[in-house]
């Protein structure tokens, strides 16, 4: 198969690198892709909302299957042009879609299949969390236990623009659940618990993500919560005539209560993609090509026992700016010989050097017998990375539950 990743992040760089071990895969290429991706396929110079340049992409190189991974061309509805040249696509269509691209709709579909979720609140009082209605890098989430945090919330949420909603702010544990879906059947994917805030001991402004880990020990039955939370929603948006076709992850807060969910995404999520990825089994082509043409039935997935510790490396002024451009990175090689894999997130080549090219620039991925095992791996990987002004938490999956 000819295949096509969109994207040109960690996450797409992880979905490569699981890719091309596949016997089915005999041309890969990425639209635009990274420094890290090119050295496993072809990097095209097209943006992922280009809708016109993709599809020329995809008849000048007789692509066979187009996997997107940011949630921006989803929402803005690529995956629907694709489909309609004729070419297999992994990632929902902009209705579907709209399940990230509005807090609101996704409410809104969660009542209509009864699945429980976080309280809306009518006005904006502590303890609460402000949420930007629409799309906004995993930065539009604000967490507010005193007055004083809701005006900056609501200051901050006002230069992002849109509308917010107001939830009531749960309290328990954290975790991302995922699962394939070609629009009717439902295959889990796995869990993994993401770290958000930029520092150590989850403090400061939220981000698109600080690192990860997989599985989630704490965690007592995956794929019965797929059932209860996923498996309604795909459902219910059947129902409505947008099938969900793609990965759909939800964020949950099991609570005392049981389970809420805190948010959807359309997409694989960026870090977890990349501690699944070396935790998978089997052959992911054949799994997402499966999701794409309508024949997930009686199709299964595995993971292995061994978890998976995602560290990742920022630029100095990350998340307030995305734009740190230029500065050398070393050491990547060196941590690569550890065994770790080293996924690229914001890089760029100059003049042959490996240099600097956004907000989260690396993601440096180790496995080990156990999370602590794993952990203690990446941050071996890690210290051999350097890159001037480079910020990482030193507390990831340091308990295993926080």
């Amino acid at each position: 198969m000819r295949v096509l990743i969109v994207g040109s992040g960690a996450r797409e760089h992880a979905l490569a690198w699981r890719i091309a071990q596949s016997p089915r895969l005999t041309e890969l290429h990425a639209a635009p892709g990274n420094p890290g991706i090119a050295t496993l396929g072809a990097c095209h110079p097209v943006r992922p909302g280009d809708q016109e340049g993709l599809l020329g992409l995809c008849s000048t190189l007789a692509i066979d299957l187009v996997v997107i991974g940011p949630e921006a061309p989803l929402v803005a509805g690529v995956g629907d042009e694709l489909r309609h040249a004729g070419v297999a696509v992994f990632g929902p269509g902009r209705a579907a879609a709209r399940i990230e691209g509005s807090k609101t709709y996704a409410k809104e579909v969660l009542a209509a299949a009864g699945v429980p979720e976080a309280p809306t609140m009518r006005d904006a009082q502590a303890p609460c969390v402000v949420k930007v209605d629409g799309l906004a890098a995993g930065k539009g989430v604000f967490v507010c236990r005193s007055g004083e945090d809701v005006e900056a919330a609501l200051a901050s949420a006002a230069g992002i623009g849109g509308p917010v909603v107001i939830e009531e702010l749960l309290e328990g544990e954290e975790v991302s659940l995922f699962a394939l879906s070609d629009g009717h059947d439902v295959v889990p994917f796995g869990a993994a618990q993401d770290f958000k805030r930029v520092g150590e001991g989850n403090v400061g402004p939220n981000t698109g993500g600080m690192g990860a880990y997989s599985p989630v020990p704490w965690l007592a039955d995956a794929e019965a919560l797929v059932d209860d939370v996923h498996r309604p929603v795909i459902e219910e948006l059947a129902r409505r005539g947008t099938p969900f076709v793609g990965c759909l992850f939800a964020g949950l807060m099991i609570t005392d209560d049981g389970p809420r969910v805190l948010e959807f995404n359309a997409r694989f999520g960026d870090p977890e993609t990349q501690v699944l990825m070396p935790r998978v089994e089997g052959d992911l082509l054949e799994l997402l090509a499966a999701a794409a043409t309508g024949e997930l039935t009686g199709v299964e997935t595995s993971l292995g026992r061994d978890a998976a510790v995602t560290v990742v490396l920022a630029a100095p002024g990350y998340p307030d700016r995305s734009d740190y451009a230029g500065a050398a990175i070393d050491g990547v090689d060196a941590a690569e010989d550890t065994g770790a894999l080293v996924f690229h997130g914001a890089t760029a080549l100059r003049d042959g050097r490996l240099v600097t090219n956004g907000g989260r620039i690396l993601s440096v991925t180790a496995l080990g017998e156990s999370v602590q095992h794993a952990r203690e791996r990446a941050y071996g990987a890690v210290d051999r990375v350097t890159f001037d002004g480079a910020r990482f938490r030193r507390d990831i999956a340091a308990v295993a539950g926080g």
